[in-house]
């Protein structure tokens, strides 16, 4: 049995993941959905963000609905593929990558979203109850403050407290470290926006 503290993974098995991750996290559903939809490119709406937030700008409910869940199921996706194939050390590794995919996709010359769906969907398959509790955190401050930037970014931030407070694998608290870092980083516009109350709220039709 492997103790929380110690990694048992190949390199072979790190490279697989992390390669196998990325390429499952650089399925750009926004951009994907909205033209299959009509409604044209996501990237010229709103905020640009190709995530579910701003597809939801175009009037869509069922187009955000289908990128919510195509950027969470494919960073799930592929930490459960890890998991079976390559153990548990590895499909931290293949969440991760995939989160970093969705961020940077090879396919879009490494533009694309803030990685919120992801990091949910990535959590829940690596961990479920530190999945839930971010999920939770992100619904209640998203009903109250209607921002989801502000709800992403406490979800975030609060995540590697509620991955040692569930007691994880040590891999799980360097993912949700990771993941709440980048998240930071990829809502840098949000905050200063957030700093002069210029930020959208949930269901705006301008960035």
């Amino acid at each position: 049995m492997v103790s929380p503290m110690s990694f048992d993974i190949t390199p072979l098995a790190i490279a697989i993941a992390v390669i196998g991750g990325y390429l499952l996290g650089s399925i750009p559903f926004g951009v994907i959905v909205t033209r299959l939809g009509g409604a044209g490119d996501v990237r010229a709406i709103g905020s640009g963000n190709i995530g579910a937030t701003n597809v939801l700008r175009t009037g869509r409910k069922d187009l955000a609905l289908l990128t919510l869940l195509g950027d969470g199921g494919k960073g799930a996706v592929a930490v459960l593929l890890a998991r079976v194939f390559l153990g548990e050390d590895a499909a931290a590794l293949a969440g991760g990558a995939a989160f970093i995919g969705h961020i940077f996709p090879v396919w879009l010359k490494f533009k694309g979203g803030k990685g919120v769906a992801t990091f949910f969907g990535v959590l829940l398959a690596a961990a479920w109850p530190v999945g839930l509790a971010a999920g939770a955190t992100w619904i209640l401050l998203a009903a109250i403050l209607r921002w989801s930037s502000v709800a992403a970014l406490a979800a975030a931030v609060l995540s590697p407290t509620f991955a040692a407070a569930f007691h994880q694998r040590n891999s799980i608290l360097l993912l949700a470290i990771f993941m709440a870092l980048l998240i930071v980083y990829r809502h840098q516009e949000n905050i200063r926006r957030l700093i002069k109350g210029d930020e959208p709220k949930i269901g705006a039709k301008t960035a």
